[in-house]
């Protein structure tokens, strides 16, 4: 079972320094349709324009994951990370027992892009943690490249949750296959063109849950970059 969402259903708020969206539920933002799918609780796309961003502000019990698409984000926490996540790089910030941070664009002229993923912590109170990485290019070309689990697989960023986290950039008409285990979901988001899943066709900024299916079939109908989580 393939259900879409569309990007076009998802919440919307234009703060003017801040233009958002979000897949689910999230802040003035209310559905009770949308709270999340299994671990996965926020997915939100924004774009920040140049010399603002989100100022000092407290988390707990969330696995954060951000992902820059264009632009930069510079980053502070009480942990005494500073630091800033340039596009193409991976920022995995595990809340925990709690954690406060801001997050800024530091640009005087080009916003920043970014995506930010928050999943359900396995426990609470875990220890708070912070890491950041670049995937090389030539892993993530036409293969799916975990990015993010459990276990740190394969130099993948920790995350403490039962989940898998996948990036790939797709050539116009290539073709990837992804086994689901049984008892195990996943969720397609389309970060960067058109893609059809299943034969089912999705487009940029849409996503899609899927549960009771053994295999996806991933073909890019135009060059396409993904984001495929594999969740309990």
């Amino acid at each position: 079972m393939i259900q879409i969402r569309k990007a076009a259903e998802r919440g919307h708020a234009d703060h003017g320094w801040l233009n958002t969206y979000h897949t689910f539920s999230f802040a003035s933002y209310r559905d009770p349709q949308q709270m999340g799918f299994r671990a996965l609780r926020v997915i939100n796309e924004d774009w920040v324009q140049p010399a603002e961003g989100f100022g000092t502000h407290p988390h707990r019990d969330m696995e954060i994951v951000t992902y820059v698409l264009e632009g930069a984000l510079e980053h502070r926490d009480s942990m005494g990370n500073g630091e800033i996540l340039r596009a193409g790089e991976f920022q995995r910030m595990s809340a925990g027992s709690g954690i406060t941070h801001s997050e800024f664009n530091p640009s005087e002229h080009e916003p920043v892009h970014l995506y930010q993923i928050w999943l359900r912590t396995e426990r609470p109170g875990i220890e708070p943690s912070y890491e950041q990485k670049r995937f090389p290019d030539a892993e993530l070309q036409n293969r799916l490249r975990l990015v993010a689990s459990r276990d740190a697989a394969d130099g993948s960023l920790v995350i403490y949750q039962d989940a898998r986290v996948y990036l790939a950039r797709l050539d116009a008409g290539a073709e990837i296959d992804f086994p689901v285990e049984p008892n195990r979901h996943a969720w397609l988001q389309v970060l960067r063109g058109n893609v059809e899943l299943n034969d089912q066709p999705l487009a940029t900024s849409d996503g899609a849950a899927v549960s009771l299916e053994s295999l996806l079939t991933i073909r890019a109908t135009s060059a396409a970059e993904i984001m495929l989580f594999d969740l309990a």
